[in-house]
């Protein structure tokens, strides 16, 4: 992916991403059993197909709510529950899990060389691009920009994902995110993506 074609797709993130409310934390606990059983009381899953949400950014976290919820963003195991949350009902838990902490996991030492290089430098070979130029030196994210923080995330949740954009699934025209995804996981090979993803979750221990 140019240079270029990603600074345009990051430009129409920011155009695109809409206004959300603040959301009050201390009532998004209240409404939050809901979520527990997958991503766990405190948004720390221990299932490692189940995304870790605990200390992502609140607008992130809103607007991925509300794509599940459109039918934009395909999540079969949420697709009971998001018909029944409130415009207030997703900013509070938005807020609530955004305000936790995250926990952190550990790298497979024999990955850990090739995942640094793709998550630091890319691939100039292939055309991958670094993955911290989105998502930050420690994995934190840039919440203005759209992008999440991926440290600490379960490194099989992150290789389902990267695989699933690389096969070219995205959220939609006006989702430029995971359009960005689908262009940055092109290139990457099976072993690149299991590499990078078990980087991905020694990030967060790294950074300690």
């Amino acid at each position: 992916m140019t240079l270029m074609f990603r600074a345009a797709a990051a430009f129409l993130l920011l155009i695109s991403l809409p206004a959300f409310g603040a959301g009050d934390p201390a009532a998004g606990q209240a409404k939050s059993a809901i979520c527990a059983a997958c991503h766990g009381m405190d948004g720390n899953s221990t299932v490692p197909t189940w995304p870790k949400i605990a200390g992502q950014h609140e607008q992130y976290l809103a607007r991925q709510i509300r794509l599940i919820k459109s039918g934009a963003r395909m999540v079969p195991e949420m697709a009971g529950i998001t018909p029944g949350l409130s415009e207030q009902d997703i900013d509070d838990l938005a807020a609530y899990f955004a305000a936790q902490t995250g926990n952190g996991g550990v790298a497979d030492e024999s990955l850990v060389e090739l995942g640094e290089r793709i998550y630091r430098a890319g691939n100039a070979e292939s055309g991958v691009p670094a993955c911290m130029a989105c998502h930050g030196p420690a994995g934190e994210g840039n919440p203005l920009s759209g992008y999440p923080a991926l440290a600490g995330q379960h490194a099989t949740y992150t290789a389902k994902m990267l695989t699933r954009f690389r096969a070219g699934d995205n959220w939609g025209e006006k989702d430029a995110s995971s359009q960005v995804m689908n262009g940055s996981a092109a290139e990457l090979t099976d072993e690149e993506i299991q590499a990078v993803a078990s980087y991905i979750e020694g990030l967060y221990l790294a950074g300690e």
